[in-house]
């Protein structure tokens, strides 16, 4: 009894063995791709799935390594039995929607990112995905992509992105701001950042050069009109043009205006962010962040180094918080 118990003990013990050796060289391989380097990722990961080749979060990166090193039918052949397990999730297609668009194969990936989101209707990455697809073929429907990815994953960050950059460039006068602003705010360190910070400056001066947009708002919303009353209330202060010293005084009265009118009706995450900046006395360093930086980074690198305690709270107020967008404030029902 005693061997048989020793034996199984062994056994176990060997196993284990195995999954951690698995487990230790798939952080290897994580650790070359995050260094860019695909080649000795793809043999480290190689060795890891002959341990566990059931491992689909092993096999996932695999395919991964595979598509960034440009070996796109090997990155298919891993990730395409992957499709059909029941534990595939939305990244599955995703990587797989992007091995099929570097290889063109644009008709097998819109069929791809419609059977993701059919399994996955809460993948805002997948909507993502799509939208921009269809972006891509000319398809300006991909704003409803964006939308929905909004509406069933409001904290997923990109779609805000592309549809802030869709509205800027079509006739719209509200949601380029508040989804740019909301982007803004969930990526204060990405790489697009400085683009978005120029479209909400230049939307600000798009949406008070058009003085009838209050008049001729034919949306029918009433969170865009609820808006547009607000924000117009206080046209006189930017009668001189739109800067930053301006943009400050119009945003601080919006918002003390808002919430004596319109906070319980259209409960909004990006508005209560901008009354805590208030409160916390860092909301002048907060829009200097947005405009002086879009319209003058030098000025703006001046400003930071002339106040540097108002720099460095909101530094710590921005690093101290998560920016999240919570479930039930989509107001943008229109698509």
């Amino acid at each position: 009894m005693k061997k048989i118990i020793v034996s199984v003990l062994l056994v176990f013990s060997f196993y284990s063995t195995f999954a951690q050796d698995a487990k230790e060289l798939h952080e290897t391989g994580r650790t070359f791709m995050m260094q860019g380097d695909y080649p000795n990722a793809i043999l480290v990961l190689n060795r890891a799935i002959a341990l566990q080749p059931d491992n689909i979060e092993i096999a996932k990166d695999l395919a991964l390594n595979y598509y960034f090193s440009g070996n796109y039918t090997k990155a298919q052949e891993i990730i395409k039995p992957l499709l059909d397990r029941e534990d595939a999730d939305d990244q599955c297609y995703q990587i797989a929607g992007d091995i099929y668009l570097a290889q063109d194969n644009t008709k097998d990936c819109e069929k791809l990112y419609k059977k993701g989101i059919k399994k996955f209707p809460n993948s805002g990455s997948l909507y993502n995905e799509y939208g921009k697809l269809m972006w891509a073929q000319k398809n300006y429907d991909a704003i409803k992509m964006w939308e929905k990815g909004i509406e069933v994953s409001p904290s997923f960050s990109k779609n805000y992105f592309n549809a802030c950059k869709f509205y800027y460039f079509s006739t719209d006068k509200v949601w380029s701001i508040i989804y740019g602003e909301i982007f803004l705010n969930m990526e204060p360190m990405s790489t697009s950042s400085p683009e978005i910070k120029t479209i909400l400056l230049e939307s600000y001066k798009k949406l008070f050069a058009d003085t009838d947009v209050a008049k001729n708002n034919k949306e029918n919303n009433p969170f865009v009109t609820a808006f547009l009353q607000t924000i117009f209330k206080q046209s006189n202060v930017v009668t001189t043009g739109i800067n930053t010293d301006n943009l400050i005084m119009l945003r601080s009265r919006f918002i003390l205006d808002w919430f004596s009118e319109n906070a319980n009706k259209f409960p909004n995450r990006l508005f209560d962010w901008q009354k805590q900046l208030l409160q916390e006395g860092v909301f002048e360093a907060y829009n200097h962040w947005i405009f002086t930086a879009a319209q003058n980074l030098p000025a703006y690198q001046t400003w930071t180094s002339t106040h540097n305690t108002e720099y460095t709270e909101l530094t710590r107020f921005q690093k101290g918080r998560i920016f999240k967008i919570p479930a039930g404030q989509y107001y943008n029902g229109k698509n």
